[in-house]
Parts: C-alpha cells; sequence; structure tokens
C-alpha cells in the first residue's frame, strides 16, 4: 500500500501570470505540517490566493492556489525544486501505518550544519540586498549576520547560514555559492572565504534588556486591519469550529498555522479564501492533541488572543535613536521548533534599497521578549542617507514591504 514519490506533490503551472498555480499534496498527517509547508510557500516568495486542506487524522489532501512575485524568474528547474522541497517536509507514506511516524519532525530537530561566510568588498547602494538575494536564490539560510562599513569605503559581511540543500560543506557547492557572489557583485567583491563553524556561534538567545520598548511592548502600530476570531463548538460534534476574517498579508496563513503549531492543535478541514479588497475568511475545524474540542474558556481565550495578535502584528518595525545614530529594528516571533521567519532580512534590504537609504551595521540576535522568543534585526543606518529619509518613511515603508502590503 502506500501512494508514488511522484504523486505527493503535484504542480499544476498555471500559462497565465494573471491566474493562479495549484499546487496539491496528498501525503501522512502530522501536527505542523500546514505551518511547516506554508513557510517553505512564503521563502520560495509564492502568495497563497487560496487553500483547502482536509485530513482524517492519519491521512491528508492539501491544495493551494498560489501566485509567485513578478520580481521573481520562475523557471521548470525552480518549480521542480519547489516540488523537492515540499515533498522532503511530507512524513514518508509508511508513517501512515504507524512506522517512523514523526519521522520528518525529528529530522527537522537534528543539528544542522553552521557555516560562516566571511566576504569583504568595496560598498556600494544595494550591496546587503543583492548578496541576501544570491543567498535566497541558493537556498542558503541566513542564521546571524554582522555587516560592517569602514571609513575607507569597505564593508566586512560576516554571513553564518544554513544550506537546505546539505552541500556547502562541498568544494563544488562553495564554488558555486562564490561565482554566483561574483556574477551580481562583479568588481566589488575583494575576497570570499566559507568555513564550518560550531552551531554554538548562533545560539545567541538571551534577555533584550538593551531593546527600545518600541518593539518590545504589545502596541499595534500602523494597521488598520480589523481581526475577527470567533470559536465555535456547537457547529460540529467533534471538533471546534474557529473562524477568522481579516485582512490579507504576507505569510497570514504561515502566521496562523505557526501559531496553531505552537499550541499543538490539530487542523482536521481548513477554508482559506482571498475576497476582493485583500479581505480574508478562514474557517478552521481543529482539535486538540487529545483530539478533543478546546472547551476550557480560558483555552479558547488564550488561543483566540494570541491569534488576534499574530495576525495584527506579525512583525514589529521601528525607528529609534542610539546615541547620535538613528536604529531600524524589526523583530519577528521565532517558532517553538525554533525556526525563524523566512526571508525577512532580505525583504529589509529591499526596502532599505528602495528608500535609498544605506546600511552601515547589521546584526540578528534573538531575544526574550514576554513569554516568547523572538528574532531581532538590528539596522544601524548609514548616517549621510538615514538623514534624508524621514524616519516614519523608512519606518512604514518597512513595515509594509514586510507585510507586502506596498511596493515603495
Amino acid at each position: 500500500m502506500g501512494i508514488l514519490h511522484d504523486d505527493v506533490v503535484i504542480i499544476n503551472q498555471s500559462k497565465n501570470e494573471a491566474e493562479p498555480s495549484v499546487i496539491t499534496i496528498n501525503c501522512p498527517d502530522k501536527t505542523g505540517l500546514g505551518c511547516d509547508l506554508c513557510r517553505i510557500l512564503l521563502f520560495f516568495g509564492l502568495t497563497i490566493v487560496r487553500g483547502d486542506v482536509s485530513t482524517d487524522g492519519k491521512w491528508c489532501y492539501i491544495v493551494f492556489w498560489v501566485i509567485p512575485k513578478p520580481i521573481i524568474k520562475w523557471d521548470t528547474c525552480r518549480w521542480e525544486l519547489l516540488k523537492n522541497r515540499l515533498i522532503g517536509t511530507c512524513p514518508s507514506c509508511s508513517s501512515a501505518f504507524g512506522i517512523s511516524y514523526y519521522s520528518s519532525e525529528l529530522q527537522s530537530s537534528m543539528v544542522t550544519d553552521v557555516f560562516l561566510i566571511k566576504l569583504f568588498c568595496y560598498d556600494r547602494k544595494g550591496l546587503s540586498h543583492d548578496v541576501t538575494a544570491v543567498f535566497s536564490k541558493l537556498e542558503l539560510n541566513i542564521k546571524k549576520v554582522k555587516v560592517s562599513t569602514t571609513p575607507v569605503g569597505t564593508v566586512m559581511n560576516l554571513f553564518f547560514v544554513t544550506d537546505t540543500r546539505e552541500l556547502l560543506h562541498t568544494k563544488m557547492r562553495q564554488e558555486e555559492t562564490y561565482e554566483a557572489l561574483v556574477e551580481v557583485m562583479q568588481a566589488a567583491i575583494i575576497s570570499c572565504n566559507i568555513e564550518k563553524v560550531g552551531p554554538e556561534v548562533t545560539a545567541c538567545s538571551q534577555a533584550s534588556p538593551f531593546l527600545s520598548s518600541a518593539i518590545t511592548n504589545d502596541v499595534v502600530l500602523r494597521t488598520s486591519n480589523n481581526v475577527s476570531v470567533t470559536m465555535d463548538n456547537s457547529f460540529s460534534p467533534a471538533h471546534t469550529l474557529v473562524q477568522i476574517v481579516c485582512q490579507d498579508h504576507k505569510g497570514l496563513l504561515y502566521d496562523i498555522m505557526r501559531t496553531l503549531k505552537d499550541y499543538n492543535i490539530q487542523i482536521s478541514y481548513r477554508r482559506f479564501y482571498l475576497k476582493q479588497g485583500r479581505k480574508c475568511e478562514i474557517d478552521l475545524f481543529i482539535t486538540q492533541a487529545d483530539g478533543k474540542k478546546i472547551i476550557d474558556p480560558s483555552m479558547q481565550r488564550a488561543l483566540s488572543s494570541r491569534l488576534q495578535m499574530e495576525l495584527l502584528q506579525p512583525l514589529r518595525v521601528a525607528v529609534v535613536s542610539r546615541g547620535p545614530d538613528t536604529e531600524l529594528l524589526v523583530a519577528n516571533p521565532v517558532e517553538l521548533s525554533s525556526k525563524g521567519r523566512p526571508l525577512v532580512f532580505h525583504d529589509i534590504t529591499l526596502a532599505l534599497n528602495m528608500l535609498n537609504t544605506c546600511i552601515f551595521l547589521a546584526e540578528i540576535g534573538r531575544h526574550v521578549i514576554g513569554d516568547q522568543e523572538w528574532e531581532v534585526y538590528r539596522v544601524l543606518l548609514d548616517e549621510g542617507t538615514s538623514l534624508s529619509t524621514p524616519r516614519r518613511k523608512i519606518e512604514e515603508g518597512v513595515w509594509k514591504l514586510l507585510m507586502g502590503w506596498e511596493q515603495i
């Protein structure tokens, strides 16, 4: 019994760029599978315009209607790579019959090799974004970064990355990375060195006494998004119905799925539909890990409140003073599995590039804010360019691009 490997994920590419492509996934179920799949789609820059999920607790059937970003060139190779990544996330077919049911989850918890890419180059406008775009295309995940600009116009970039393909230890993969960087940076590159480092280098979670209150306070800014979350136990004899109405944003389904995954909630059926005006309606039939409805009122309030907060403000953005300097702060919650949000630094550098604002220093760290671990991006802006662009414009521009609401 089983299903053919190629039939686990089927992608029907749209012939018209304005029409969505359809991704069908047919595989064994596991708690958090929806989150993991949505994370991959977000990493590949796909917008989910519609989605349907049904499962009996052992086997699930999922359909996503997706549209790629216009700025991303989608060829046959990229669609095939997406298919392979989705297949790799799905549990093996044998898990549906009680064998290695959590094999995929166990694999994701294994320690992944961390590499330091030490890139020394001449500074120029848009440099950081060009480099992060190369890493994104190569499926190199930035875990930590430190960018330092010298007074003589050179930049030392320290990127701590993991390789989705797990090949960065090989000479061929390192040469591929170097050649991709040279192609984009050309004469600006001075030297590039890639070496393996210990995972403890990126283990930087800590308390956050030095973060601005604009990031640490639970204050919702810059949004007119009205989020409605209702729960109903009378509609189904076996499930709690959660109905969500809100405005769409980049990674909306991912934010919902990661929240439910962190609460160890199982989804039996899900319907997602994007209406005119970017208004979204989501219906979720859910149970707790023990297969029972959510009856406890305190649990209902906690889950409802958490979903509302995550959808109102999935990221926090602030531009603050750091002594005489101007600092951009961006923070996003980290999954309990320790995975951060995809492409945040990529989008930050893109927004700053579009705002004609240069980076003087950049760091990524993890901090505990409240009862959650957050990934915090601290970007010290170049004094000359940051003074010419109003802080409010930088803050709103970065926020809107991260949310997918507006091209600057």
